[in-house]
């Protein structure tokens, strides 16, 4: 990996004067089949610089937004702030959207089992795993959709460890104003250095904690920065050290941790991304429409103009359209 001086991004025009509108949200991705734009991806990103100002920005990046799964490794933190023991692979998987591959299973079930908890304690909606080979192989076995198999449960089995270790009440772990998703609340305020907008209810059932794009960043960028030793230093280098577990063997987010080393890189559901470098420089977005296959052309894009040079880029870039099987056209950046 190789840095240089970031190259600008054209900052987007503003609404004109007195007009009673937002601006529309800037096209951050295009659909291409056939030498023929199709579709057009618009969303809102913020690149920050190492001393954690704003660099460059698009759209609106001070609006609170859902960060989704960007939120687990505040969770995280928050279950070892919680006096939970956990490193490496178990506090990565914590902190994960594993794909459901078997070594993601089963070290959820060896968690579970450590803490005197089972299965039927996870309150995860019952689910296939996200990985679509993972999904086809665990149908083709003869398998359900399962509480485990829901790519939340490492994080789950985590917040039931604490919980359980604090003698707090386990039915209700996932409300609000449970002891562990007030020091989750804590947390969250205190990294993205913003007071939370909106809470609502992720896909997992837990609360989720909107924040605003630069605030995710921030973030990020306080994780990889935190001193040796503390909650968010713990468990950003568990993910950067164990990133197959934070995602999965075919997963974008484990690819760039393994390629750039001390990079911290987390997607979230409805197309949101967030990474940091290991310098401080971070970056956070979020597709307006949540298709999730703009990510990697995007966050490609975004760390050339952050100065990194790796061959991991292309691949994060390639998202290929096909007509009759055969290639005819790409999703690509547009900034």
């Amino acid at each position: 990996m190789t840095s240089s001086s970031p190259t600008p991004i054209p900052e987007q025009a503003p609404a004109p004067e007195g007009s009673a509108t937002a601006p529309v949200p800037p096209v951050l991705a295009e659909v291409v089949r056939s030498g023929f734009v199709e579709g057009r991806h618009r969303g809102s990103l913020v690149m920050l610089a190492a001393d954690g100002s704003v660099e460059s920005a698009l759209g609106d990046v001070a609006a609170p937004v859902f960060p989704r799964s960007t939120n687990k490794p505040m969770q995280a933190a928050a279950v070892l702030r919680a006096g939970l023991e956990l490193s490496g692979e178990r506090l990565a998987l914590a902190a994960a959207s594993h794909s459901g591959e078997s070594f993601h299973l089963d070290l959820v079930r060896t968690m579970l089992a450590e803490h005197g908890l089972t299965p039927d304690h996870l309150q995860t909606p019952p689910d296939l795993p996200l990985d679509p080979e993972e999904a086809e192989s665990y149908l083709a076995s003869g398998r359900v959709r399962d509480r485990l198999a829901m790519n939340c449960s490492g994080k789950h089995t985590a917040m039931l460890a604490a919980a359980a270790r604090n003698g707090w009440p386990l039915a209700s772990y996932l409300d609000q104003d449970h002891p562990l998703q007030q020091l989750v609340a804590e947390g969250v305020r205190a990294a993205s250095g913003e007071e939370v907008a909106h809470v609502g209810t992720d896909g997992c059932g837990a609360p989720l904690l909107s924040l605003s794009l630069t605030g995710l960043a921030r973030a990020f960028r306080h994780f990889v920065l935190a001193d040796p030793g503390t909650p968010e230093r713990r468990v950003a280098d568990a993910m950067r050290a164990h990133p197959e577990y934070v995602a999965g063997t075919r997963r974008p987010d484990t690819w760039l941790m393994q390629a750039l080393p001390g990079t911290l890189s987390k997607m979230g559901a409805e197309a949101v991304q967030a990474l940091a470098l290991p310098d401080g420089r971070a970056l956070a977005f979020k597709i307006d429409d949540g298709a999730t296959r703009t990510l990697g052309p995007i966050l490609a894009r975004l760390l050339r103009r952050m100065g990194v040079d790796s061959p991991v880029l292309a691949r994060l870039e390639d998202a290929p359209l096909l007509g009759g099987g055969v290639r005819v056209g790409e999703i690509r950046a547009a900034f």
